[in-house]
This record gives structure tokens, C-alpha cells and sequence, in this order.
């Protein structure tokens, strides 16, 4: 009976060993896939923007200020790393990107063009797409967050070098705001 309980005891922590490790390593590249899906979905909203700029500079060519902006917070969006370094370059391109609109507004016969009306309902298809990617993603990394978190799989977690996710969150209080935002 001895002999048993000295080889189960063993077995049932290796066992729960495994089985903890298996599912962080899961949860771990559920969070780079979902991290992958957000890229995926930010690098079609930067492919779209030159199109939308090219849009309006037809039409407000001397805007150049505007026009430079939102091709510069393009810019410093894609060299983003990390999520947290990411969701602050996309909050700032995110903002670019309602001045462009804003000017757009003044301009009737932009607002008519059925390109540019195009380019606007393909960009909101996109945001929804972000928003949708971001909160799965966020939802991925708080379930791996907690589970390093918890005993004992914390244990394995530590053991094993696992690290925290990182959240992409929106990097300050204005932007949680509410913004209306309106087609033609």
C-alpha cells in the first residue's frame, strides 16, 4: 500500500504538472494569435489611409497640416512594438484620422464622392474589426493573467517562466469618451 501511495502521490503532481503547463501554453498562443488578429486588422486600416488621403487631398490639397498629420501618425503606428507601445501609436493615428474627417466635413462635393464614401464605409468596417480583435484579445489575456495568477498553477507558471500579457488598453482618460460619428 506504501509502495502505491509513494509512486501515485508522484504521478498525480506530474500529471497536474502537465496538465497546468499544457494550458497555459495554450492560453499563451491564444494571446499571440489574437495579437496576430489585432495586426492583422491595424495593417488593413494603414493600407486603407493613403487611399483616404489621396481622397481629400484631390479636394483640400492646402489642408497640407492635416493631411501631413495623419500620414505621420500612420507612420508611427506601424513602427509600433508591443501592445502597449501599439495601442498608444493607434489611439494617436485614431485621432489623426478624425481630423481628416472633420476637414472632410467642409468639403460637400467630398462628402458626395462615392470613392471617398467607399474608402469611409471599408474604414468603418475595419474599426469595427479592431474593436472586436481588441476585446478578444484583451479577454484571452486576462484568462492567461489569471490563470499564472492562481494556486497552484502559478506555481507551474513561475516554474516555467511564463509571463504576464499585456493589455491593449487606450492610454488615457479622453479617450474613453464617447465620439459620434457620422456617415453621409
Amino acid at each position: 500500500m506504501i509502495s502505491f501511495l509513494v509512486l501515485a502521490v508522484p504521478a498525480a503532481a506530474l500529471a497536474a504538472t502537465a496538465f497546468l503547463y499544457n494550458r497555459l501554453v495554450r492560453l499563451r498562443n491564444t494571446v499571440r494569435a489574437s495579437w496576430s488578429d489585432i495586426d492583422v486588422m491595424l495593417r488593413k486600416r494603414h493600407d486603407l489611409v493613403p487611399n483616404l488621403v489621396e481622397a481629400v487631398k484631390g479636394y483640400a490639397g492646402h489642408e497640407k497640416r492635416t493631411l501631413i498629420g495623419v500620414t505621420e501618425a500612420r507612420a508611427e503606428a506601424m513602427r509600433a512594438e508591443g501592445p502597449e507601445d501599439r495601442a498608444s501609436a493607434e489611439n494617436a493615428f485614431t485621432d489623426s484620422l478624425k481630423s481628416l474627417f472633420a476637414l472632410a466635413e467642409g468639403y460637400p462635393d467630398l462628402k458626395a464622392d462615392t470613392s471617398f464614401l467607399e474608402l469611409q464605409r471599408q474604414l468603418v468596417e475595419i474599426e469595427n474589426g479592431i474593436e472586436y480583435a481588441r476585446r478578444y484579445y484583451n479577454a484571452v489575456v486576462r484568462d492567461y493573467n489569471t490563470l499564472t495568477e492562481v494556486f497552484p498553477s502559478n506555481l507551474v507558471a513561475s516554474g516555467f517562466r511564463f509571463e504576464r500579457g499585456k493589455f491593449f488598453e487606450l492610454s488615457s482618460p479622453e479617450e474613453r469618451e464617447r465620439v459620434d460619428v457620422s456617415l453621409p
